[in-house]
Parts: C-alpha cells; sequence; structure tokens
C-alpha cells in the first residue's frame, strides 16, 4: 500500500472549463444509460481538473484537451461499466486510472485495486483516493507479473498489452472462476488466435462510447 504524498494539487478554479465539461459529461452519461448523482459527477469533474493539473508537471496521459479527457478517458471508462458482474475488480496498467478509478467513483460498493508500475502515476493515485474520500480504492506500485494480491474475480485493462500478455502476466491474480476484461478499439482478432492454449474467449461486447466514432470492444476471457 502506498501512503498519500504530501503535494496538495488545486482542483478548483477552472470554472469557466468545468462548466462546458459538466454539459458533455452529463449529457454523455445519459446516452450510456447510468443514473450517476450531482456528487458523483462533481467527484468525475474534479478528478479530471487534477489530473489536467497534474499532467504539467508528470505527463500522466497523451489526452490533454478537456473534451477530449471527458469522451476518451471519462466516458469510455463508464461504457463498461454495465457489464461488470462482481465487486471485486482489480485494474492492472491502470495508468492514471483508467478505467477503474472513475469506476470505483461511479460506484462506491465496488472494491477496487490499482495497480502501475510507474511511480508517478501511482502518487497521482493515491492523492486522487485521499481528496476525493474514496473508501473502496487501494494503489499498489508493482510490475503486474511480480504483484502479490489476493485472487480477484474480475481483472480490467485498457490498451495494457497484447491478449496474451495480459493473459500469461495475470493468471496468477485471477480466482478460480475469474474473467479478464480487455478493453479494445478495433476488433483484435489476431489477438484472440494467439491466446494461450488454457484461455478462451467467453464473449465480446460491442462498446459505444458517446460523441466518439471509433469502435470500442469489451473481450471477456477465461480460462478453458
Amino acid at each position: 500500500m502506498i501512503r498519500p504524498h504530501r503535494i496538495i494539487v488545486p482542483i478548483f478554479g477552472i470554472s469557466h472549463i468545468m462548466s462546458e465539461t459538466h454539459i458533455l459529461l452529463a449529457q454523455g452519461i445519459n446516452q450510456l444509460g447510468l443514473d450517476l448523482s450531482p456528487h458523483i459527477q462533481s467527484q468525475l469533474q474534479h478528478y479530471m481538473a487534477a489530473l489536467q493539473k497534474w499532467n504539467a508537471a508528470f505527463n500522466l496521459t497523451a489526452i490533454r484537451e478537456p473534451r477530449e479527457i471527458v469522451i476518451k478517458h471519462l466516458l469510455d471508462s463508464l461504457s463498461i461499466l454495465p457489464h461488470l458482474r462482481a465487486n471485486t475488480l482489480l485494474d492492472v496498467g491502470t495508468g492514471a486510472g483508467f478505467p477503474a478509478l472513475v469506476l470505483a467513483i461511479a460506484k462506491p460498493d465496488l472494491q477496487v485495486d490499482l495497480l502501475d508500475s510507474n511511480s508517478k502515476k501511482t502518487r497521482f493515485l493515491v492523492q486522487m483516493v485521499a481528496e476525493l474520500g474514496l473508501k473502496n480504492v487501494r494503489v499498489h506500485h508493482a510490475r503486474v507479473e511480480q504483484a502479490n494480491l489476493p485472487p480477484h474475480a474480475q481483472i480490467v485493462s485498457r490498451a495494457f498489452s497484447s491478449l496474451a500478455d495480459f493473459s500469461q502476466w495475470c493468471r496468477h491474480l485471477m480466482s478460480e472462476d475469474g474473467v479478464l476484461l480487455a478493453m479494445k478499439g478495433q476488433y483484435p482478432q489476431a489477438e484472440i488466435d494467439a491466446l494461450p492454449a488454457d484461455m478462451q474467449l467467453l464473449t465480446t461486447i460491442p462498446l459505444q462510447v458517446p460523441f466518439l466514432d471509433e469502435a470500442r470492444h469489451l473481450l471477456v476471457l477465461g480460462r478453458v
């Protein structure tokens, strides 16, 4: 477990940006058919504002324009919320917290573990957990193949690695009947064909991210 970083990054003072992105975020949440309270939407806005502040110094994500952050980070992450089937979630290679920190904010009864090997990113995550008062999130700084964590029923990754590597690196973190949730863009047939013999594709869920004219798929993998 990582202790909160001592630097507090301001997350206010950009009301003109927040008002525009608030409308976009609210519209996107509505299009996804989600019922998220004003408090949760406010937390997502604060998270986005802090990401922009930290990005200036630590380069947490290549996406910097507010509208793009809402669409390609927040709404993209929220698009898999209806497809979660357990009350725990491990996010490997979480980076700045996508998708699982967004999901933890949106679903307070979901216990989330965030795993990343980049110390700057995990410091940011610890700060966000503290500032937002999230009791359902733990942050871990380690390489996924070396992580010593209890087995999880759901493990998610977003553009983290190939399906074969995802399966190989995370098998020791899966519960007996656990699943891997791989967020992909175009349907990765070549990656599916290269899955290890003991892993199989259980289902594919096409995703529609509001305001995004790009393919998105959620692939659910399990043991044979």
